[in-house]
C-alpha cells in the first residue's frame, strides 16, 4: 500500500468460543508477514488470566503477544486494548491500554461500561491501520450472541464501527458446522450480515471432496462462499484464552516426541489451581525430549513426580484454601521434608511463603501459608508489570512480572527474584524457562535432586520451536484457504450486494421495539 494511505483490515468471528479465531488470526498474520506486508493483530476485547508484558510494561492478552509474533512485530498496548482478568466472585480486572483500572461484574461491565469503550476500541483500531498495511482482528465468543449485542464491542459492532469485512470460522470437529454457519448469518441484522464476507471451515479430517457438497448448498442457501477447509492438525495452537482443555492442546506442549537423552525421562505434575494463570509457562518444560508433563490434582497423581508446579493464579488465596481442602498442602510439606523439587512461579510462589497478607484480591486480610519459604507477601493495589532479566544457576535469563503482591524475602539461597530452600523453589517471573541455558541448568538441579538420570538436550532451542509453530500456521493458511479471496477482503473491503438471510435479528437501536 502506499504511504499515507490506512491499511485493510479483517475482522475473524467464529460460531463459538474455541472454534479457532486465535488460530486463524495467526495463521493470516504470518502469510501477509511472509508477503511482505507490515500487519499486525487486534483483539478488542480478550477475557483470560494467560496475559503478557509489553516492552513499554503494558499488559495484554498471551494470543495476542503470539500473534505479534506471528506478524514478526513488537506487542503492544494497541493491540488489545481491553483485557478482563476473571475473579472468584464472578468479577474481572479490568485492563485498559495495559493498565488495571478496577473490578467490575459481568452485568456492571455490560450494563454501560463496555459501550462508553467502543470509542477506544476504534481509536486503537484506526491507529494500527495508520501505521500497518494490514490488521487482522480475532472477534470473541459468537457474533450471533443476540443477548450481547447491543454492548458488543469485539465483534460485529467494531466490524460496523470499522467497516471490516467478516470471515466466519466454524469448528468441523464438533459438528453441526453448516447449521453454525447458516445459524450464525441468520440471528444477525442487515447491516450486520451486510459484512459477513465467507466462511472457513476448521479442523477437518477426511477427503474434502465429500464436503464440497455442503459447501456448494450453504452458497445458495447464503449467498456467501467457502474460504478454505483447513484440516485438523495436531499441535497448531497457540497461548489462548483459559482452560484446561485449552492448555494441554498447546503446540508446544505437544511438540516433544524425541526420546530422552539421558537414561530416564524427567516427571513433571502442574497442579491446576483455582483461576490458574500463565500455564503457558509449562510450556518450555514440555519442549525437552525426555520431560513428561501432565496436570494432577489428587495427592496419588504426585507420588512419582520428580518434579512440582504450583503455577500463577489470581487468587493465591482461594488456592490455599484448595490445596489444603484436597490434602495437596501435605503433599508439598512431604516432598519438602524429602528433599523432592517444588517449583512455584508468581502466585504458587506466594503460596509457599509463610504468610499472606490480602486487603486487595481476596480482601481476606492475613492468611497462613505453606511455610516451605522464608517469605511473607502483601498485597499492593498497584500492579508489578515488569520485563526483568538477569543471571541465575551461572546462566543469562529473562521473563515478564504480572502480579500485586510484593514478596518480602527473608532468607533462603536467592533464585531470580525469589528464593530457594532445599529443593523447593520459588519466583514471581513467568517466561524465564524460556531462557534455553537457564531451562537446562534448571532441569539438571532438579533431575540432580530427584535421583533421576535425566541428562537435557544440548540443543533444544525454544524460540526456534515457537518460530516452526507460527510458519505451521501461516503453511496452514497458505495451502488451505482461498488466500486471492481474503486478500480482496482485506483490501477491498466486503462485497457489494450480500443477499440478507431472513429471520435477521433487529439492529440493536431497534431492539426497544421488539
Amino acid at each position: 500500500m502506499a504511504d499515507g494511505e490506512t491499511g485493510g483490515a479483517l475482522l475473524v468471528a467464529g460460531t463459538t468460543s474455541d472454534a479457532g479465531k486465535s488460530v486463524v488470526t495467526a495463521g493470516i498474520c504470518r502469510w501477509l508477514a511472509r508477503r511482505g506486508l507490515k500487519v499486525a493483530p487486534f483483539k478488542a476485547q480478550n477475557m483470560s488470566l494467560n496475559s503478557f508484558v509489553t516492552r513499554e510494561g503494558a499488559e495484554i492478552g498471551r494470543a495476542q503477544a503470539m500473534q505479534a509474533a506471528a506478524a514478526r512485530v513488537e506487542p503492544s498496548a494497541l493491540m488489545n486494548p481491553v483485557l478482563l482478568k476473571p475473579g472468584g466472585d464472578r468479577t474481572s480486572q479490568v485492563v485498559l491500554l495495559g493498565r488495571p483500572v478496577g473490578e467490575l461484574s459481568a452485568r456492571g461491565y455490560h450494563g454501560g461500561r463496555s459501550e462508553r469503550l467502543l470509542g477506544t476500541v476504534t481509536e486503537c483500531l484506526a491507529e494500527l491501520r495508520r501505521t500497518h498495511d494490514a490488521v487482522i482482528c480475532e472477534g470473541a465468543g459468537s457474533p450471533a450472541e443476540i443477548n450481547l449485542r447491543r454492548t458488543d464491542i469485539v465483534n460485529m459492532a467494531l466490524a460496523r464501527a470499522a467497516r471490516m469485512p467478516v470471515v466466519v470460522v466454524g469448528d468441523i470437529d464438533r459438528g453441526g458446522v453448516f447449521a453454525s454457519f447458516f445459524g450464525t448469518t441468520a440471528l444477525l441484522s442487515r447491516a450486520d450480515q451486510a459484512l459477513v464476507s465467507g466462511y472457513l471451515v476448521n479442523k477437518f479430517r477426511g477427503d474434502v471432496s465429500l464436503l464440497e457438497p455442503g459447501l456448494d448448498m450453504l452458497r445458495r442457501l447464503t449467498g456467501r462462499p467457502s474460504l478454505g477447509v483447513l484440516p485438523h492438525r495436531h499441535g497448531l495452537g497457540i497461548d489462548e484464552e483459559d482452560g484446561l482443555r485449552v492448555s494441554l492442546r498447546g503446540t508446544v506442549r505437544e511438540a516433544s516426541g524425541a526420546p530422552p537423552h539421558g537414561a530416564e525421562v524427567l516427571r513433571v505434575t502442574v497442579l491446576p489451581v483455582p483461576l490458574m494463570s500463565n500455564f503457558t509457562d509449562i510450556d518450555a518444560l514440555a519442549a525437552e525430549p525426555g520431560v513428561v508433563v501432565r496436570f494432577g490434582d489428587r495427592p496419588e497423581e504426585l507420588a512419582d513426580a520428580d518434579l512440582v508446579v504450583v503455577p500463577g493464579t489470581r487468587g493465591t488465596v482461594g488456592a490455599l484454601r484448595w490445596l489444603r481442602q484436597r490434602g495437596l498442602a501435605e503433599v508439598l510439606a512431604r516432598r519438602a521434608a524429602e528433599g523432592r523439587p517444588v517449583l512455584g512461579i508468581c502466585g504458587g510462589f506466594q503460596l509457599l511463603g509463610e504468610r499472606v497478607e490480602d486487603d486487595v484480591e481476596s480482601r481476606a486480610g492475613v492468611v497462613e501459608g505453606l511455610g516451605l519459604l522464608p517469605v511473607r507477601v502483601r498485597f499492593a493495589r498497584a500492579k508489578t508489570l515488569a520485563r526483568p532479566s538477569g543471571t541465575a544457576l551461572g546462566e543469562p535469563v529473562e521473563g515478564y512480572e504480572i502480579h500485586h503482591g510484593v514478596a518480602d524475602v527473608l532468607g533462603g539461597e536467592p533464585f531470580l527474584d525469589g528464593c530457594r530452600v532445599g529443593a523447593v523453589w520459588g519466583t514471581h517471573w513467568h517466561g524465564s524457562l524460556e531462557s534455553d541455558a537457564f531451562r537446562r541448568a534448571f532441569l539438571r538441579r532438579v533431575a540432580a535432586q530427584a535421583g533421576r538420570a535425566f541428562v537435557p538436550a544440548p540443543d533444544t532451542e525454544f524460540g526456534v520451536l515457537r518460530e516452526e509453530q507460527l510458519d505451521r500456521l501461516g503453511d496452514l493458511i497458505e495451502e488451505h484457504a482461498d488466500t486471492a479471496a481474503l486478500l480482496r477482503l482485506i483490501e477491498d473491503g466486503a462485497p457489494a450486494g450480500l443477499p440478507f438471510v431472513p429471520p435477521g435479528a433487529p439492529a440493536p437501536e431497534e431492539e426497544d421495539s421488539v
